[in-house]
């Protein structure tokens, strides 16, 4: 039973030995147990446990402690420092237990470990104290849970007890930034013996030099610990950042840090005064400078409100401008505002920025007229209307223009433009379209400004709407040839034909040294101009004409000398024919050339760098040659050469020509197999010659020895052997195999001897039932049987071989063919 319940529960149904394990407990419950003894007349009283038990997992002691280190040591204590043990034994670690062994270098004192701390340590350090300076010790700890104590830990040192000294370092972030409002700690780890003195000195973000101590209040304050000084804000402010800078020193020396704090807020108020850059009854546009201080954050918008200046209660105007200028609507002409600013970034809205107070009022006048337009880029739909800005804008910025139009035949006026046009700095254009060709028209301008819509300019004078018409632009000559005594130009067209169709060219060319230029009217984009003095330069250049009037020349850019042109040789193959071509055998094998070149090339023709074939001519016009060889045959495949040469160089063109035939005979020797009585197997190699294009059948026919016909055989032979089938036995046959590509079947080949059908011939198996019949001192007399397979032929002889016993080689005993199956071997 449980230790709160009264009901004893029964646990097992019987057990015969002195032990039981209870099962089903509840982990972490107390229970009492009992234990009865039964015979067959019965059941005994019962035994109780006097103890409560927990039912529990087993516990043990913990493992040892980890990672014990040496902290601070000074001339009478030591600072230790170690980690928990990984396993707790299955019980919390409760305390720990710290020891120490002090080493006597001369034996007189026996050395012992001996508790340090005088109450259980529940924390992962410990100084142990009272040691005496100048003494070697050793030091261990151990961890306790219920179950007793652990192992000692791995132990370190020996050391000696004694100050220790060192210099001061410094470890510190160097940058950190927090919002508006928060505490900041500014945490610095302090290392040094003796202790330092430490000072925190701060400095304006811009100014890094200028540094001054900081002053503690309730704001500000300092708090040292063992091996930190941490600097303690609250409630951080804007003003608060700067360069935080910690200094410390000891007798050993001097160490600093620094550390930059951004306090991210609310920006500033904007740098005024706020000023007023246009007046009306109905709006104010005013402008401002952004804040010094934009909180660290960037300015995102600003917030502009207003108010009457006789009245308290400030209304919103906007919080979308961005800009540091914005027009204030919806004001009410004769009242007096005074507006303020604020900026806005993602921290919250800054202080104020407050204006003084203004009227809302009119201080201009509609603007003066503009001077008389003028008429530009006339087409037959479309004139451009030019103007200047007038002499007097009425006291406000001219912002667009009104432009009217008439026809010089009509008395009303209409609006060309639906929206205001807007103003230029180096005056005012603007491109009228829709207009009716042939109508002549006027145009008049009126400005525009805050104050309205001023009086309308002089008319301008009328002009006829149509197309203008300008001499065209210059041709692009070239010469494309000459001689001694002759040029040949031509010429495209101008990009621009000045409005009107060009109706021909002017050509003028003159001596190189002369001033006048000769010129000839001609049509075309062509022209030869001849009468030239050989050996002088000449320059060339061609006009338009149309009905403007003559254009500007364009000009051949060099300067050409009269004497006979030298071109190297070009060789250029007709379209028919390309750098191979393939031809069947019987066809024309063409090939046409264009050869080109000054002084005209010298031909020749040569095929694999030998001689034609006699079957090839040669056919020649003023600009090509041509090959041309007709009933061609395979002998006349090849690399032709096409060479021309004149004094510029040579140029050679090659053609790779290839003719089709069907195939040449097969391969030697054409070779026939008896198989079977009824079928033989033919064998033979490829053709020579495949006619320039893969076989692709073998073709076989036969025929009997005593006719004269040939018979198929098949038709579907892609290898270079095959077995004919359906053979009749006992009689002979030829067979004569042809090759067949693309283009057809080439020649049969025959077989040389016929072959005769029958079954396979072998040798035959042993003879039977060899026997002694008679033995003499120089005679044996033998008898054998016939074998029982005689390989397909008749028996022709029988060879009786002897061999003396002891030796490895038979002899030959019968000379002449023998038949009988009975011999006397004689002479042993």
């Amino acid at each position: 039973r449980n230790i709160d319940g009264k009901a004893w529960t029964k646990v097992n149904p019987n057990c015969g030995s002195t032990s039981f394990v209870v099962p089903d407990l509840i982990a972490g419950q107390e229970y009492f147990f009992r234990v009865r003894a039964e015979n067959r007349f019965g059941v005994g009283p019962p035994a109780e446990t006097i103890q409560r038990t927990t039912a529990r997992d087993p516990i043990h002691p913990p493992d040892p402690p980890i990672k014990l280190r040496i902290g601070l040591v000074t001339k009478n204590s030591v600072s230790l420092t170690w980690k928990p043990p990984k396993n707790d034994g299955g019980a919390p670690v409760t305390h720990y237990n710290v020891e120490c062994l002090r080493w006597d270098r001369t034996g007189e004192v026996k050395e012992s470990w001996k508790q340090c701390n005088r109450r259980d340590v529940e924390e992962t350090k410990f100084t142990v104290e009272d040691l005496v300076e100048g003494g070697e010790y050793e030091f261990r700890v151990k961890a306790v849970n219920i179950a007793g104590p652990s192992r000692p830990s791995a132990t370190v040192g020996p050391l000696v007890v004694k100050d220790q000294t060192c210099p001061p370092s410094i470890e510190l972030k160097e940058f950190m930034e927090v919002e508006e409002g928060t505490d900041v700690k500014i945490v610095a780890k302090i290392k040094g013996v003796p202790f330092p003195t430490l000072t925190w000195l701060k400095a304006p973000p811009k100014k890094p030099d200028d540094k001054s101590p900081v002053v503690y209040d309730q704001h500000v304050n300092k708090i040292v610990d063992e091996n930190t000084c941490t600097l303690l804000i609250q409630q951080s402010r804007r003003n608060d950042t700067g360069l935080y800078t910690i200094t410390a020193v000891n007798d050993l020396g001097t160490a600093s840090k620094e550390m930059r704090l951004n306090v991210l807020g609310r920006p500033g108020p904007p740098v005024g005064p706020i000023k007023f850059e246009s007046i009306l009854a109905d709006k104010m546009t005013i402008s401002w400078l952004p804040p010094l201080d934009d909180g660290g954050s960037k300015i995102t918008n600003y917030v502009i409100e207003k108010k009457e200046a006789n009245r308290k209660t400030w209304v919103a105007v906007t919080n979308e401008p961005k800009e540091c200028i914005f027009t204030v609507p919806k004001l009410m002409e004769g009242h007096e505002y005074v507006f303020r600013i604020m900026a806005q970034n993602k921290y919250g809205i800054g202080e104020p920025l407050d204006s003084e107070p203004e009227t809302a009022r009119n201080l201009f006048t509609v603007p003066g007229p503009p001077d008389k337009p003028t008429v530009s880029s006339i087409t037959r739909d479309s004139m451009t209307v030019n103007w200047e800005e007038p002499e007097h804008d009425g006291g406000s910025p001219i912002t667009g223009y009104w432009l009217e139009r008439k026809e010089t035949t009509g008395k009303r006026w209409t609006r060309v433009n639906r929206d205001p046009i807007k103003p230029m700095t180096l005056g005012v254009s603007y491109k009228v379209t829709g207009l009716i060709e042939g109508s002549e028209y006027q145009f008049r301008v009126s400005a525009i400004n805050a104050a309205g819509v001023g009086p309308p300019s002089m008319p301008s004078d009328p002009a006829l709407a149509r197309d203008p018409i300008a001499p065209p632009g210059p041709p692009i000559p070239k010469v494309t040839d000459w001689t001694k005594s002759s040029v040949d130009l031509e010429w495209t067209p101008p990009v621009k034909d000045g409005g009107s169709r060009v109706t021909g060219y002017i050509v003028e060319f003159k001596e190189e040294g002369k001033e006048e230029w000769e010129r000839v009217e001609i049509r075309g984009t062509k022209f030869v101009v001849t009468g030239l003095k050989e050996g002088c330069f000449y320059k060339f250049r061609v006009r338009a004409v149309n009905a403007a009037g003559i254009g500007e020349p364009g000009e051949v850019t060099d300067i050409i000398e009269m004497k006979d042109r030298i071109v190297a040789p070009d060789i250029n193959l007709d379209a028919s024919v390309r750098d191979r071509i393939v031809v069947h055998a019987g066809g024309v094998i063409r090939i046409i050339a264009y050869v080109s070149g000054k002084p005209p090339p010298t031909v020749s023709w040569s095929r694999d760098e030998q001689a034609l074939p006699e079957e090839a001519k040669i056919e020649e016009t003023a600009i090509s040659s041509s090959l041309v060889i007709r009933n061609c045959k395979r002998s006349h495949q090849g690399l032709y050469t096409l060479l021309a040469k004149n004094d510029g160089g040579e140029r050679k063109k090659t053609i790779i020509v290839d003719v089709l035939d069907v195939p040449g005979p097969v391969g030697m020797p054409l070779l026939t197999e008896n198989l079977t009585n009824d079928s033989c197997k033919l064998s033979w190699f490829t053709p020579e010659d495949d006619g320039g294009s893969p076989i692709t059948n073998y073709i076989i026919e036969k025929r009997e020895s005593d006719h004269r016909a040939w018979t198929p055989v098949t038709y579907t032979v892609t290898r270079q052997n095959a077995t004919v089938q359906g053979l009749i036995q006992g009689k002979a046959y030829f067979f004569r195999i042809a090759a067949e590509n693309i283009i057809g079947m080439g020649p049969f080949t025959e077989t040389t001897k016929e072959i005769l059908i029958r079954d396979p011939i072998t040798v035959p198996d042993r003879p039977e039932d060899l026997e002694v019949k008679a033995v003499t001192k120089n005679s044996v007399t033998l008898t054998w049987n016939p074998p029982k397979y005689n390989g397909g032929s008749d028996i022709t002889m029988y060879v009786l071989e002897s061999r003396l016993i002891g030796k490895d080689k038979f002899h030959k005993v019968t000379k002449d063919k023998m038949l009988d199956r009975k011999f006397t071997v004689e002479g042993l």
